[in-house]
């Protein structure tokens, strides 16, 4: 069962918004190596749960992002326009990390999906 396995946080100043998530949860921040302005949260290792990320906020981003682990992105694309969600921006590469798109259900929530696969470019 594809479960969810990141959270991005978008943030107008990521300087701003790491200092407050370490301050409060005493989450760290390491800068991603990939192409974008993107730093890796780790939110800690003794409960469970998961890791996500913090970046610029794109236009019309709102709210906290969650991604789910799916084992094909083009098959579970194409479940979610047959029940009634969209595909916001379709499958594009996360350079050796996999294949991503963002989605909205059907009631406007916003979520992504990916397909982990370190071949992608």
């Amino acid at each position: 069962m594809p479960r969810i396995s990141h959270f991005d946080i978008p943030a107008d100043d990521p300087q701003r918004a790491q200092k407050f998530y370490k301050q409060v949860f005493n989450w760290k921040f390491e800068k991603w190596d990939g192409s974008m302005d993107y730093w890796m949260a780790t939110t800690g290792t003794e409960e469970p749960g998961i890791n996500g990320g913090l970046s610029k906020r794109m236009l019309g981003q709102i709210g906290i992002t969650n991604t789910i682990n799916v084992p094909s992105i083009d098959k579970y694309s194409k479940k979610i326009s047959e029940k009634g969600g969209q595909i916001i921006i379709p499958k594009m590469p996360i350079l050796k990390v996999g294949w991503f798109a963002q989605c909205m259900d059907t009631e406007g929530n916003m979520f992504g999906i990916i397909e982990m696969d370190e071949t992608a470019e």
